[in-house]
């Protein structure tokens, strides 16, 4: 199983709705460690790392998000060297 890693930017309404943990709680389920932490600008920075089929899906989980969040854009970029985090964290 191919590992990588990729960074989102979610855009929309997706501060204040409980989005990072709710994608803490996905990638947890999905075995993949990162980061998600908001951002000044409204935005929230999501870090994936670990299977391409798992970031895949979270990737598409993101266009969702928990119950509350209105996404209107994800941007993705997929990283050739980073520092791996051992666990998924929220900043």
């Amino acid at each position: 199983m191919k590992q990588s890693s990729v960074r989102a930017w979610v855009t929309g309404k997706v501060q204040g709705v409980w989005f990072r943990r709710a994608t803490q709680e996905q990638a947890l389920k999905l075995g993949l460690t990162g980061y998600a932490k908001n951002l000044p600008d409204g935005r929230v920075e999501v870090l994936m790392c670990g299977s391409s089929d798992n970031i895949k899906v979270l990737s598409q989980w993101l266009w969702h998000g928990p119950e509350n969040a209105r996404v209107t854009h994800v941007e993705l970029e997929v990283l050739d060297e980073v520092a791996v985090p051992d666990h998924f964290s929220t900043y």
